[in-house]
């Protein structure tokens, strides 16, 4: 099959994209894939990384002054005429996006040339580019059952976000393990907000995590920007402070984690049942990150708190309730299990090939 997948920038849109495209490629390495997303976004660096041909548009959000949306407009039109030839002369037999502003000219551009065309949403909120684009697709595959009131429900699936597969197969890297200077036989908590840290949740964290410190460790992951806050937690033998780490690694050995509610995050955690005290972002778009969150704790498979009650003593209540209670984290776990899709990337590889070989355009 030939593909072309379209998403961009940020991490959200861009993991679980990689995700799909890597399943694709081991269960067909005769699989052609081309990537096009933002020149000047992290996709332009990342995706060649990772070995995909990679082409470029320049596109940005309709945001800000009616200036800077008249100069988007134009941005996307000629991104449209653009990815017109670039699907001309690679000739896919589908167009999938995975959302970012980049994602509508390219899905625009493939429903206009007769190509089969399918758009991925990971969060419980449509995104803006999705919504655009929506009545134009073949396939719409999503996360979270809420989006069924957005999208046209004749031809919206819920499959998931194919990192809770990377996640679920992923394996322990013992070496890596080792480097990290951990307790094998302690319960061990990670502890990470996103890819920077975040100084302030650095600062309370000192005060939350003071006296914890009875069969439990943590991995606290300060950030690459917060290098300077390790000095925190001087003295506290039950914390383990690194920059950034590779979860994917360690994931077996996670008990539980205080994290962000990003939507690739939220994949992984139900994917594999981690009990976890989700602390949203309130700085994204459109405030997914408390709705992806909200549906967690409404299923009871996660706690929450909003960064606006988060302090030192609200953190340490919700560790003390959740991880020093076995029965409560083993229900979380059940709970957080219910939700996961943790053969996602399978079951999308699937419906591409469906949507292909049955050729019903819309």
């Amino acid at each position: 099959m030939r593909i072309i997948c379209v998403t961009g920038g940020t991490g959200g849109h861009i993991y679980p994209a990689l995700a799909l495209m890597d399943t694709f490629r081991k269960q067909d390495p005769s699989s052609e894939i081309l990537f096009i997303g933002n020149d000047d976004r992290m996709e332009a660096q990342l995706i060649p990384e990772r070995g995909y041909p990679f082409e470029s548009l320049h596109t940005s959000g309709l945001v800000g002054s009616v200036l800077n949306k008249f100069k988007a407009i134009g941005q996307l039109f000629f991104a449209y005429h653009k990815s017109k030839k670039i699907l001309k002369r690679f000739k896919p037999d589908l167009v999938i996006g995975f959302g970012g502003y980049v994602s509508a000219p390219v899905i625009l551009a493939g429903h206009s040339l007769g190509i089969c065309t399918m758009i991925h949403e990971q969060n419980s909120i449509v995104g803006k580019a999705n919504q655009l684009v929506m009545n134009k697709v073949d396939r719409i595959i999503t996360c979270y059952e809420k989006c069924g009131k957005v999208f046209p429900k004749d031809k919206t699936i819920l499959l998931g976000n194919p990192r809770g597969t990377i996640a679920k197969e992923a394996r322990l890297d013992v070496e890596y393990y080792d480097s990290l200077h951990l307790d094998p036989e302690k319960k061990t908590i990670l502890v990470m907000m996103g890819s920077l840290g975040s100084s302030s949740v650095n600062q309370l964290m000192k005060d939350a995590l003071k006296g914890i410190e009875e069969g439990v460790q943590f991995i606290y992951v300060c950030g690459k920007d917060n290098l300077k806050d390790a000095s925190l937690f001087d003295g506290y033998q039950n914390v383990h402070v690194v920059g950034y780490v590779d979860t994917l690694k360690i994931y077996e050995k996670i008990d539980g984690m205080i994290c962000r509610a990003g939507a690739t995050t939220l994949a992984e955690v139900t994917a594999l049942g981690i009990p976890a005290i989700l602390i949203p972002s309130p700085y994204v778009a459109n405030n997914h990150q408390f709705y992806n969150a909200s549906v967690l704790v409404d299923k009871k498979a996660a706690f929450m708190i909003e960064e606006k009650d988060l302090n030192a003593q609200s953190l340490r209540k919700a560790i003390m309730e959740l991880f020093m209670d076995p029965d409560k984290m083993n229900e979380v776990c059940q709970n957080a299990l219910k939700l996961g899709k943790p053969n996602a990337a399978y079951d999308i590889v699937k419906e591409c090939q469906k949507c292909v070989d049955q050729g019903d355009r819309v």
